[in-house]
Protein backbone atom coordinates (compact mmCIF):
# COMPACT_ATOMS: atom_id res chain seq x y z
CA UNK A 1 0.00 0.00 0.00
CA UNK A 2 1.41 3.42 -0.95
CA UNK A 3 2.09 6.20 1.51
CA UNK A 4 -0.92 8.29 0.41
CA UNK A 5 -3.19 5.22 0.56
CA UNK A 6 -1.98 4.43 4.09
CA UNK A 7 -2.55 8.05 5.15
CA UNK A 8 -6.08 7.96 3.73
CA UNK A 9 -6.88 4.72 5.59
CA UNK A 10 -5.38 6.08 8.81
CA UNK A 11 -7.41 9.29 8.60
CA UNK A 12 -10.58 7.38 7.78
CA UNK A 13 -10.03 5.18 10.85
CA UNK A 14 -9.41 8.25 12.98
CA UNK A 15 -12.61 9.90 11.77
CA UNK A 16 -14.60 6.74 12.46
CA UNK A 17 -13.27 6.66 16.00
CA UNK A 18 -14.06 10.35 16.53
CA UNK A 19 -10.38 11.34 16.54
CA UNK A 20 -9.60 14.67 14.91
CA UNK A 21 -7.37 15.13 11.93
CA UNK A 22 -5.39 18.33 12.36
CA UNK A 23 -2.84 20.05 10.14
CA UNK A 24 0.60 20.34 11.68
CA UNK A 25 3.92 21.82 10.56
CA UNK A 26 4.46 21.69 6.83
CA UNK A 27 0.77 21.10 6.19
CA UNK A 28 0.89 17.38 7.05
CA UNK A 29 -2.25 15.92 8.58
CA UNK A 30 -1.97 13.97 11.81
CA UNK A 31 -4.58 12.32 13.99
CA UNK A 32 -5.16 13.40 17.57
CA UNK A 33 -3.69 12.05 19.69
CA UNK A 34 -0.50 11.26 17.76
CA UNK A 35 1.60 10.84 20.92
CA UNK A 36 1.03 10.19 24.63
CA UNK A 37 -1.26 12.74 26.28
CA UNK A 38 -0.32 14.25 29.62
CA UNK A 39 -3.21 14.69 32.08
CA UNK A 40 -2.15 17.11 34.82
CA UNK A 41 -3.96 16.55 38.13
CA UNK A 42 -3.96 19.38 40.72
CA UNK A 43 -3.84 16.95 43.65
CA UNK A 44 -1.53 14.32 45.08
CA UNK A 45 -2.05 10.65 44.32
CA UNK A 46 -4.70 8.59 46.06
CA UNK A 47 -7.71 10.88 46.43
CA UNK A 48 -11.09 10.64 44.75
CA UNK A 49 -10.18 13.02 41.91
CA UNK A 50 -6.87 11.26 41.28
CA UNK A 51 -8.72 7.94 41.14
CA UNK A 52 -11.07 9.39 38.51
CA UNK A 53 -8.08 10.64 36.50
CA UNK A 54 -6.51 7.20 36.52
CA UNK A 55 -9.76 5.57 35.44
CA UNK A 56 -9.76 7.95 32.47
CA UNK A 57 -6.11 7.21 31.68
CA UNK A 58 -6.59 3.45 31.92
CA UNK A 59 -9.47 3.55 29.45
CA UNK A 60 -7.79 6.03 27.08
CA UNK A 61 -5.83 3.55 24.90
CA UNK A 62 -8.92 1.52 24.03
CA UNK A 63 -10.87 4.69 23.19
CA UNK A 64 -8.14 6.12 20.93
CA UNK A 65 -6.80 3.07 19.14
CA UNK A 66 -3.76 2.55 21.33
CA UNK A 67 -2.52 5.97 22.40
CA UNK A 68 -1.61 6.40 26.05
CA UNK A 69 -2.44 8.98 28.68
CA UNK A 70 0.02 9.72 31.48
CA UNK A 71 -1.26 11.12 34.77
CA UNK A 72 0.98 13.80 36.26
CA UNK A 73 0.18 14.83 39.85
CA UNK A 74 1.08 18.46 40.50
CA UNK A 75 -0.56 19.38 43.79
CA UNK A 76 -0.10 22.50 45.86
CA UNK A 77 -1.10 26.17 46.01
CA UNK A 78 -4.79 25.41 45.74
CA UNK A 79 -4.34 23.75 42.36
CA UNK A 80 -2.70 26.78 40.76
CA UNK A 81 0.65 25.04 40.18
CA UNK A 82 -1.11 22.58 37.90
CA UNK A 83 -3.35 25.27 36.47
CA UNK A 84 -0.42 27.50 35.52
CA UNK A 85 1.43 24.61 33.89
CA UNK A 86 -1.54 23.76 31.67
CA UNK A 87 -2.47 27.38 30.93
CA UNK A 88 1.07 27.92 29.60
CA UNK A 89 1.21 24.68 27.62
CA UNK A 90 1.06 24.55 23.82
CA UNK A 91 -2.60 24.13 22.74
CA UNK A 92 -2.01 21.00 20.66
CA UNK A 93 -3.88 18.38 22.68
CA UNK A 94 -0.74 16.89 24.23
CA UNK A 95 -1.38 18.50 27.63
CA UNK A 96 -4.78 18.39 29.32
CA UNK A 97 -5.91 18.98 32.89
CA UNK A 98 -8.29 17.37 35.33
CA UNK A 99 -10.36 20.46 36.13
CA UNK A 100 -11.82 21.26 39.54
CA UNK A 101 -13.39 24.09 41.51
CA UNK A 102 -10.16 25.46 42.97
CA UNK A 103 -7.84 25.65 39.98
CA UNK A 104 -10.48 26.30 37.34
CA UNK A 105 -13.03 28.56 39.03
CA UNK A 106 -11.94 30.42 42.17
CA UNK A 107 -8.13 30.41 41.96
CA UNK A 108 -7.73 34.10 41.22
CA UNK A 109 -10.17 35.13 43.96
CA UNK A 110 -8.26 33.04 46.50
CA UNK A 111 -4.85 34.12 45.23
CA UNK A 112 -4.83 37.52 43.51
CA UNK A 113 -1.33 36.78 42.21
CA UNK A 114 -2.43 33.71 40.29
CA UNK A 115 -0.66 33.90 36.89
CA UNK A 116 -3.79 33.01 34.90
CA UNK A 117 -7.49 33.85 34.78
CA UNK A 118 -9.59 30.67 35.21
CA UNK A 119 -12.34 32.21 33.08
CA UNK A 120 -10.11 32.63 30.00
CA UNK A 121 -7.02 30.43 30.41
CA UNK A 122 -8.58 27.09 29.48
CA UNK A 123 -10.63 25.35 26.82
CA UNK A 124 -13.44 23.34 28.46
CA UNK A 125 -13.67 19.84 26.97
CA UNK A 126 -15.90 17.57 29.04
CA UNK A 127 -17.59 17.45 32.43
CA UNK A 128 -16.62 14.03 33.80
CA UNK A 129 -18.36 13.53 37.14
CA UNK A 130 -19.82 15.05 40.28
CA UNK A 131 -18.98 13.49 43.65
CA UNK A 132 -21.11 14.15 46.73
CA UNK A 133 -19.91 15.27 50.12
CA UNK A 134 -21.18 14.03 53.45
CA UNK A 135 -21.44 16.10 56.62
CA UNK A 136 -19.61 13.76 58.97
CA UNK A 137 -19.12 13.98 62.73
CA UNK A 138 -17.52 11.85 65.46
CA UNK A 139 -19.71 8.94 66.48
CA UNK A 140 -19.64 10.36 70.03
CA UNK A 141 -21.20 13.69 69.01
CA UNK A 142 -24.39 14.29 71.04
CA UNK A 143 -26.44 14.91 67.89
CA UNK A 144 -28.18 12.17 65.95
CA UNK A 145 -29.19 14.13 62.87
CA UNK A 146 -28.80 17.46 61.08
CA UNK A 147 -31.41 19.20 63.22
CA UNK A 148 -29.62 18.10 66.38
CA UNK A 149 -26.28 19.19 64.93
CA UNK A 150 -27.61 22.66 64.09
CA UNK A 151 -29.11 23.03 67.56
CA UNK A 152 -25.81 21.98 69.16
CA UNK A 153 -23.78 24.35 66.99
CA UNK A 154 -26.07 27.25 67.86
CA UNK A 155 -25.86 26.40 71.54
CA UNK A 156 -22.06 26.21 71.58
CA UNK A 157 -21.30 29.06 69.19
CA UNK A 158 -17.66 28.00 68.74
CA UNK A 159 -17.86 24.43 67.51
CA UNK A 160 -14.74 23.49 65.52
CA UNK A 161 -14.99 22.02 62.05
CA UNK A 162 -12.22 20.55 59.94
CA UNK A 163 -11.33 21.15 56.31
CA UNK A 164 -8.42 20.03 54.09
CA UNK A 165 -7.51 23.49 52.85
CA UNK A 166 -8.86 26.98 52.18
CA UNK A 167 -11.13 27.02 49.17
CA UNK A 168 -11.60 23.27 48.87
CA UNK A 169 -15.12 22.04 48.21
CA UNK A 170 -15.56 20.74 51.76
CA UNK A 171 -14.47 24.07 53.22
CA UNK A 172 -16.83 26.08 51.05
CA UNK A 173 -19.72 23.66 51.64
CA UNK A 174 -19.40 24.11 55.41
CA UNK A 175 -19.16 27.89 55.12
CA UNK A 176 -22.16 28.00 52.80
CA UNK A 177 -24.22 25.99 55.29
CA UNK A 178 -22.96 28.11 58.20
CA UNK A 179 -23.94 31.31 56.42
CA UNK A 180 -27.38 30.16 55.40
CA UNK A 181 -28.21 28.65 58.80
CA UNK A 182 -26.63 31.45 60.81
CA UNK A 183 -24.02 29.21 62.48
CA UNK A 184 -20.81 30.54 63.98
CA UNK A 185 -18.28 27.72 63.75
CA UNK A 186 -14.50 27.74 64.00
CA UNK A 187 -12.58 26.44 60.95
CA UNK A 188 -9.57 24.21 61.64
CA UNK A 189 -7.45 23.68 58.52
CA UNK A 190 -5.48 20.51 57.85
CA UNK A 191 -3.10 19.54 55.08
CA UNK A 192 -5.04 16.60 53.67
CA UNK A 193 -8.28 14.68 53.74
CA UNK A 194 -6.54 11.94 55.72
CA UNK A 195 -5.66 14.43 58.47
CA UNK A 196 -9.22 15.71 58.50
CA UNK A 197 -10.50 12.16 58.97
CA UNK A 198 -8.09 11.59 61.86
CA UNK A 199 -9.24 14.78 63.55
CA UNK A 200 -12.90 13.70 63.35
CA UNK A 201 -12.12 10.19 64.60
CA UNK A 202 -10.17 11.64 67.54
CA UNK A 203 -12.91 14.18 68.35
CA UNK A 204 -10.51 17.09 67.88
CA UNK A 205 -13.00 18.65 65.48
CA UNK A 206 -16.74 17.99 65.45
CA UNK A 207 -17.75 18.13 61.80
CA UNK A 208 -16.47 18.17 58.25
CA UNK A 209 -17.77 17.92 54.72
CA UNK A 210 -15.72 15.17 53.07
CA UNK A 211 -16.16 12.98 50.03
CA UNK A 212 -18.47 10.04 50.62
CA UNK A 213 -15.82 7.63 49.36
CA UNK A 214 -13.39 8.82 52.07
CA UNK A 215 -15.91 8.75 54.91
CA UNK A 216 -17.76 5.55 54.00
CA UNK A 217 -15.43 2.99 55.65
CA UNK A 218 -15.48 4.92 58.93
CA UNK A 219 -19.25 5.30 58.78
CA UNK A 220 -19.67 1.56 58.21
CA UNK A 221 -17.36 0.86 61.16
CA UNK A 222 -19.48 3.09 63.38
CA UNK A 223 -16.60 5.50 64.02
CA UNK A 224 -18.18 8.43 62.17
CA UNK A 225 -21.76 9.60 61.96
CA UNK A 226 -23.24 10.71 58.64
CA UNK A 227 -25.57 13.64 59.31
CA UNK A 228 -26.45 14.79 55.78
CA UNK A 229 -25.27 14.73 52.18
CA UNK A 230 -24.49 17.75 50.05
CA UNK A 231 -26.42 16.74 46.93
CA UNK A 232 -30.04 17.69 46.33
CA UNK A 233 -31.00 14.02 46.16
CA UNK A 234 -30.08 11.20 48.57
CA UNK A 235 -26.91 9.20 47.90
CA UNK A 236 -27.39 5.50 47.18
CA UNK A 237 -24.35 4.46 49.22
CA UNK A 238 -25.74 6.26 52.30
CA UNK A 239 -29.36 5.12 52.52
CA UNK A 240 -31.40 7.02 55.06
CA UNK A 241 -29.02 10.00 55.19
CA UNK A 242 -30.98 13.09 54.09
CA UNK A 243 -29.69 15.94 51.92
CA UNK A 244 -28.84 19.25 53.59
CA UNK A 245 -31.34 20.64 51.08
CA UNK A 246 -34.18 19.29 53.20
CA UNK A 247 -33.30 21.92 55.79
CA UNK A 248 -31.87 24.42 53.30
CA UNK A 249 -33.81 24.31 50.02
CA UNK A 250 -31.49 24.63 47.06
CA UNK A 251 -28.32 23.74 48.98
CA UNK A 252 -25.85 21.81 46.87
CA UNK A 253 -22.08 21.47 46.93
CA UNK A 254 -20.18 18.74 45.13
CA UNK A 255 -16.66 17.87 44.13
CA UNK A 256 -16.69 18.19 40.35
CA UNK A 257 -14.11 17.19 37.82
CA UNK A 258 -13.78 17.53 34.10
CA UNK A 259 -11.15 17.85 31.40
CA UNK A 260 -9.83 21.12 30.02
CA UNK A 261 -6.98 22.09 27.74
CA UNK A 262 -5.06 25.34 27.32
CA UNK A 263 -6.89 28.28 25.80
CA UNK A 264 -6.82 28.22 22.02
CA UNK A 265 -7.18 24.47 21.66
CA UNK A 266 -8.31 23.88 18.05
CA UNK A 267 -12.02 23.04 17.77
CA UNK A 268 -11.26 19.75 16.00
CA UNK A 269 -9.12 18.56 18.90
CA UNK A 270 -11.61 19.86 21.47
CA UNK A 271 -14.45 17.92 19.85
CA UNK A 272 -12.33 14.80 19.41
CA UNK A 273 -11.26 14.86 23.06
CA UNK A 274 -14.87 15.41 24.08
CA UNK A 275 -15.99 12.38 22.09
CA UNK A 276 -13.28 10.24 23.67
CA UNK A 277 -14.25 11.37 27.20
CA UNK A 278 -17.93 10.68 26.56
CA UNK A 279 -17.13 7.28 25.11
CA UNK A 280 -15.09 6.39 28.20
CA UNK A 281 -17.86 7.58 30.54
CA UNK A 282 -20.30 5.38 28.61
CA UNK A 283 -18.23 2.28 29.35
CA UNK A 284 -20.18 0.29 31.99
CA UNK A 285 -17.04 -0.54 33.97
CA UNK A 286 -15.98 3.11 34.16
CA UNK A 287 -19.45 4.38 35.09
CA UNK A 288 -19.81 1.67 37.73
CA UNK A 289 -16.40 2.51 39.21
CA UNK A 290 -17.39 6.17 39.52
CA UNK A 291 -20.62 5.19 41.27
CA UNK A 292 -19.33 2.41 43.52
CA UNK A 293 -15.84 3.64 44.42
CA UNK A 294 -16.47 7.38 44.55
CA UNK A 295 -20.23 7.58 45.13
CA UNK A 296 -20.18 9.86 42.12
CA UNK A 297 -22.30 10.31 39.05
CA UNK A 298 -20.90 10.44 35.50
CA UNK A 299 -21.98 13.59 33.65
CA UNK A 300 -20.56 13.93 30.14
CA UNK A 301 -22.05 16.35 27.62
CA UNK A 302 -20.66 18.93 25.21
CA UNK A 303 -17.78 21.40 25.63
CA UNK A 304 -20.34 24.23 25.61
CA UNK A 305 -22.27 22.63 28.46
CA UNK A 306 -19.10 22.25 30.51
CA UNK A 307 -18.12 25.85 29.80
CA UNK A 308 -21.53 27.00 31.03
CA UNK A 309 -21.18 24.88 34.17
CA UNK A 310 -17.77 26.34 34.99
CA UNK A 311 -19.09 29.86 34.42
CA UNK A 312 -21.96 29.18 36.81
CA UNK A 313 -19.53 27.85 39.45
CA UNK A 314 -17.37 30.96 39.15
CA UNK A 315 -20.45 33.17 39.56
CA UNK A 316 -21.76 31.10 42.47
CA UNK A 317 -18.70 30.69 44.67
CA UNK A 318 -16.73 33.89 44.02
CA UNK A 319 -19.08 36.09 46.13
CA UNK A 320 -18.84 33.66 49.07
CA UNK A 321 -15.04 33.56 48.91
CA UNK A 322 -14.97 37.35 48.69
CA UNK A 323 -17.41 37.87 51.55
CA UNK A 324 -15.38 35.61 53.83
CA UNK A 325 -12.13 37.32 52.86
CA UNK A 326 -10.52 33.97 52.07
CA UNK A 327 -6.92 34.09 50.86
CA UNK A 328 -4.26 31.50 50.15
CA UNK A 329 -0.86 32.81 51.15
Amino acid sequence: MGIRRRQAVSLAWAAACGIAATRGAGGAETAWPDRPVRLVVPFGAGGASDTLARSLANAFPAATGGQSMVVENRGGAGGTIAGAAVAQAKPDGATLMLADLGANAIARELQPGTPYDPATAFTPICHLANMPLVLAAPASLPAEDLAGFVALARQRGDMPYAHPGIGYSGHLAQELMNRDLGLRMVPVPYRSGAEVARSILAGETLSTFMTVSTALPFIHEGRMRALAVSTREPVALLPGVPPVAQALPGFEAVVWNGVVGPAGLPPAITLAANRVCNAILAEPAVAEAIRSRQAGEPVGGTPAQFAAFIGAEIARWTPLVRSLGLRLE
